[in-house]
């Protein structure tokens, strides 16, 4: 005869118990107990036709379901609800029809209080995500996933290089740097994209130094001194990153072109596998000058997420269903009352990704610029790019 509910749901609790009790007492770093799960349980042998079976004990075996759960359930069950929501999206276009606005993601929704640790625990473990360094160590505190990619650093995590003019905005992996040749950026080692596609048209709301002409390169209307060369690099964010970014140098930001569109990966074995990923992904162009010249940040989306936000742009909305793929979208900070545009200064808090994405600089210096670089190093923000 079966069990009782009620004694039945008694012996879960004993199960379950010790599982949440280690998951409450071992501190914020929080990850020290998932890695002890992966390791070999003992094992009991018994004997069946001649054969030595090893099993392993039924609490070693229940302290493993949780993270199989959630990998399958918030990996596969996400990206499933993802492909059906692109289809619909694809049908409610063909019919002529409006495409609905998206509520809140499933990075934003709440997790209730006791699921909070074991998630960001598996997160941690699985990213290698230090959380000493984070101003708020407490995983109780983040009330969704994207609260968590978001957190901010304490204050002494990052100093800020005062020898160089240029540093990384961000922490992440340096993919690839240098000049830039013929109106081509290398996206990663041996691909390219198209400079003029990636920034969008110069305009003359971006008061060029002379009028785009049909005699100068896309590389040379950005060059704005004589023997001055265009650089870039380009910064890519993993999973595990601090997801803040911050201005590179002291400069002014006179212009923000958001291009909507896909949100595809962007880590290094999708670049090197199409051609102009992106360009072809949402992202967000600042463009200014600094004390050498033309200067310019991207911020390009990742997977499903599209989530960037500019501090001090409050009219920057991506990853939003107003926008169609394909366009753009301009704003100039240089109005009546402000001729100058937004000035940054070197390390200043400037925007935020949700999840993982790349930056991309392009910027104008003089022929002596040198990178203090190495492709394919991490770089954290704060440490040197380069100088002159």
């Amino acid at each position: 005869m079966a069990a009782p509910v009620g004694q039945r749901c008694l012996r879960w609790l004993r199960e379950v118990a010790p599982w949440r009790s280690s998951l409450h007492h071992r501190g914020n770093t929080a990850l020290s107990h998932f890695p002890q799960a992966f390791r070999k349980p003992p094992l009991r042998a018994f004997s069946k036709n001649a054969r030595q079976v090893h099993t392993a004990p039924a609490r070693a075996l229940f302290r493993l379901r949780p993270l199989p759960i959630l990998v399958l359930t918030g990996g596969g069950g996400y990206a499933g609800y993802r492909q059906y929501e692109k289809y619909r999206e694809q049908e409610l276009e063909k019919l002529g029809l409006e495409i609905p606005p998206k509520l809140a993601g499933p990075w934003e929704v709440e997790l209730p209080h006791w699921l909070r640790r074991p998630v960001y625990s598996l997160y941690i473990w699985t990213f290698g995500v230090n959380m000493k360094e984070a101003a708020v160590e407490d995983l109780h505190h983040y009330r969704n996933l994207s609260e968590f990619f978001r957190r901010k650093l304490k204050p002494q995590a990052r100093p800020v290089c005062g020898l160089h003019s240029v540093i990384s905005p961000s922490d992440g992996k340096i993919i690839n740097f240098g000049q830039v040749k013929n109106s081509e950026v290398e996206q990663v080692k041996g691909v390219t994209y198209s400079l003029e596609a990636f920034l969008g048209p110069r305009t003359s709301v971006e008061d060029l130094p002379f009028p785009p002409a049909a005699s100068h390169s896309f590389r040379s209307q950005l060059v704005t001194r004589e023997g001055n060369e265009l650089y870039h690099c380009v910064i890519y964010l993993a999973p595990g990153d601090y997801h803040c970014f911050h201005s590179p140098t002291d400069w002014t930001v006179s212009h923000r072109r958001h291009f909507p569109g896909s949100l595809m990966s962007v880590n290094p074995g999708m670049a090197r596998w199409i051609k102009e990923l992106f360009c072809h992904n949402e992202r967000v162009v600042l463009t200014g000058d600094w004390k050498h010249g033309f200067f310019s940040l991207t911020a390009v989306g990742a997977t499903n997420v599209g989530s960037i936000r500019i501090y001090f742009d409050r009219d920057l909305h991506t990853n939003s269903p107003r926008y169609s793929k394909g366009s753009y979208n301009d704003f100039s900070f240089v109005t009546q009352a402000n001729r100058e545009g937004i000035p940054m200064r070197k390390g200043e808090h400037l925007g935020e990704f949700n999840l993982g994405s790349t930056i991309v600089l392009i910027f104008e210096a003089p022929k002596d610029f040198d990178f203090k670089l190495k492709a394919g190093q991490k770089i954290r923000f704060g440490e040197a790019l380069g100088s002159l």
